[in-house]
């Protein structure tokens, strides 16, 4: 598919303009506070989007910030367009990383993963077996959502910490792979999707995580469809082509879409 530029392309629900296309990984994070884990533990299994609004007030955020949804699907190569967001001077707070640096050795996260879910997702070496989890995760939608129940707070609480320490006038990026599962569009005053055809994501998955085709597909079944994510989007970023053509698309996105907004804050 190739790129459309913003302008020519109405802007409704499910019709967000489109731009160009591929993708490597980003993962950008600040330092974990120990100060997120102790507090959520009383808070855990609440809607993150209302924790990450108490956050906010309790910090005084509130400053004029744009805060920019970015997600796609498995494979789609959304985090290149994080990172390509970064180069314009963007804060990036990568959910991601934010998940792993929650059930990190030590932290309570962890504790509670192992608690919940057993010595079978538990590494040799004391930490979090990722892979062992995802197998009993993605093949549950109720094992899912323990897991789901136990890291979106804490999550969500270190992403307010990163939220309320942007200046003024910054575009916050959240990359957010379950944005869309997750109902957590309208924390965002923009979302923008990534996406890719189906056989460029096997591929990617393939090369770049050692996937098969089956664990793969699987992993795409358990999110949301291209469809839904369209319908929630601002803006949609094709990937499947060069990193040259995915950074053409990303400049558009900042020069036409973020960069005015902007001056609305």
């Amino acid at each position: 598919m190739h790129a459309v530029r913003p302008e020519a392309v109405a802007t409704a629900a499910g019709h967000a303009p489109m731009l160009g296309h591929v993708g490597r990984t980003l993962r950008r994070v600040g330092e974990p506070s120990a100060g997120a884990y102790g507090a959520v533990r009383a808070i855990r299994g609440r809607r993150a989007e209302e924790i990450i609004a108490r956050r906010e007030r309790a910090a005084g955020y509130g400053c004029p910030v744009l805060r920019v949804g970015l997600t796609g699907g498995i494979g789609s190569g959304k985090s290149a367009v994080a990172r390509l967001l970064a180069g314009h001077g963007a804060v990036v707070v990568d959910a991601d990383a934010l998940a792993r640096e929650v059930v990190a050795p030590g932290t309570p996260g962890l504790a509670a993963v192992l608690a919940e879910f057993g010595d079978g997702v538990r590494a040799p070496d004391g930490s979090l077996d990722r892979a062992a989890l995802g197998r009993v995760v993605f093949a549950a939608d109720a094992a899912r959502r323990r897991l789901n129940a136990i890291l979106h707070p804490l999550i969500a609480a270190r992403t307010a910490e990163l939220v309320a320490a942007a200046p003024p006038g910054a575009v916050v990026v959240h990359d957010v792979p379950l944005l869309v599962e997750n109902g957590l569009a309208g924390n965002y005053d923009f979302v923008v999707v990534v996406e890719a055809s189906e056989h460029v994501r096997l591929d990617r998955l393939r090369r770049t995580r050692g996937m098969d085709a089956t664990e793969a597909r699987s992993r795409m079944a358990a999110q949301a469809g291209d469809a839904d994510r369209r319908a929630l989007a601002d803006a949609v970023v094709v990937n499947d082509g060069s990193l040259a053509d995915l950074a053409a698309a990303v400049d558009e996105l900042w020069r036409a879409r973020i960069a005015p907004r902007l001056d609305r804050t």
